[in-house]
C-alpha cells in the first residue's frame, strides 16, 4: 500500500470515529446478520432500527472506500453480493438502486453495474456551477491555471473542523485563480488534508493538464462524490480585486465548498470568490 493510500485510510478512519454514535461494530461472532463469513472480518452496520438494505449499502461504500473495486471498475452481481452478505437479492437491488440515484455506481444494460469515477477528462469542473453570460460554456474553452500559492501549514480551528481534523493537523493550501479567454475570473483557495495528499506539490499541480479531482482520484486514491456549498454576495476587497482586475467594491460571489469521499468523510475545504460581470451561477434542481 502506498504512503497516500496509508495516509487516507488513516484520515478516513479518524473521521469515521468522530461519527460513531451513528454506527456500531459488530464482531463476526453476532448471529443473524448480514456480513462476511469468508473474511472473519469485524461487520460495521448502522443502528439495528436502520432497514436491512441501508446496512448492505453501508458494507458497500466501506468495499468502495478500501478500493476493493476501482472506478470504472464491474462490481460483483447481485446474486454474488447476496449471498456474501446472506440477504435477498431484492435487499441488494434496493441498496445498489441508492448507491445509483447517488451516482456512485452505474448500471449498464447487458453489462452490468460498475463503480462511477469522477476523472473524466471531459468534466473539467465536477461540481463548479459558473456559467457565461453568453450561455456558450464550450466557447470558453479550457481554464487558464495560475498557482498564486501553495503551502503545508497547521490547520487553524476554522479550516480543521470543516475536514474533521483537529485544530494543528497537517493541510496542503493552495490558491489559484482560474481565467478564461484571458480574463480572470475566479480565486480559489484551497484545503486538503495533509496525509492524503502528501506529495503533491505546486509544480506537480502545474504539471498537471487534466481536471483537478481526476488527479486526486488517479495518483491519490481519493474520490470526490458529492459536495455541499454555502453562497454568499460580498464586496471585492482590494487583493481580490488585483487578481481578478476589477475595482474595489465590486460584487462578486463567495462560494465555499465541502467535498465528500465515500461515507460522508470530508476530504477538501473550498472557498471561491466568483466575478458577477461576465459570469452567473447556474444550478439544476429535481
Amino acid at each position: 500500500m502506498s504512503e497516500s493510500s496509508t495516509a487516507l485510510h488513516h484520515h478516513q478512519a479518524a473521521a469515521q470515529i468522530c461519527c460513531m454514535a451513528t454506527t456500531i461494530s459488530l464482531s463476526p461472532e453476532t448471529p443473524s446478520t448480514p456480513g462476511e463469513p469468508e473474511t472473519g472480518a469485524p461487520v460495521v452496520l448502522t443502528p439495528a432500527f436502520s432497514p436491512l438494505y441501508q446496512q448492505i449499502k453501508v458494507l458497500i461504500l466501506k468495499s468502495l472506500q478500501a478500493g476493493e473495486w476501482k472506478p470504472g471498475e464491474l462490481i460483483p452481481s447481485e446474486m454474488d453480493l447476496a449471498a456474501r452478505f446472506r440477504v435477498s437479492q431484492g435487499t441488494v437491488r434496493k441498496a445498489i438502486d441508492e448507491l445509483a440515484a447517488e451516482n456512485l455506481v452505474s448500471r449498464r444494460q447487458g453489462k452490468g453495474t460498475f463503480v462511477s469515477t469522477h476523472a473524466e477528462q471531459q468534466v473539467q469542473y465536477r461540481f463548479l456551477r459558473l456559467m457565461p453570460d453568453s450561455g456558450d460554456l464550450s466557447s470558453e474553452g479550457p481554464a487558464e491555471r495560475q498557482i498564486v500559492d501553495c503551502k503545508r501549514l497547521r490547520a487553524p480551528a476554522d479550516i480543521a473542523h470543516p475536514l474533521a481534523l483537529r485544530t494543528g493537523d497537517a493541510v496542503l493550501q493552495l490558491r489559484r485563480v482560474l481565467a478564461f479567454q484571458g480574463t480572470p475570473t475566479i480565486i480559489e483557495d484551497v484545503w486538503l488534508p495533509g496525509g492524503p495528499f502528501k506529495g503533491l506539490t505546486a509544480d506537480r499541480l502545474a504539471a498537471y493538464r487534466g481536471p483537478m479531482y481526476a488527479l486526486f482520484e488517479t495518483e491519490f486514491g481519493v474520490h470526490m462524490v458529492r459536495a455541499e456549498e454555502k453562497i454568499r454576495a460580498i464586496a471585492a476587497d482590494a487583493a481580490s480585486a488585483r487578481l481578478l482586475g476589477v475595482p474595489q467594491g465590486e460584487p462578486l460571489l463567495s462560494v465555499e465548498r465541502i467535498a465528500y469521499t465515500y461515507n460522508d468523510v470530508p476530504m477538501e475545504l473550498r472557498r471561491g470568490l466568483y466575478r458577477t460581470d461576465t459570469h452567473h451561477y447556474k444550478n439544476a434542481l429535481s
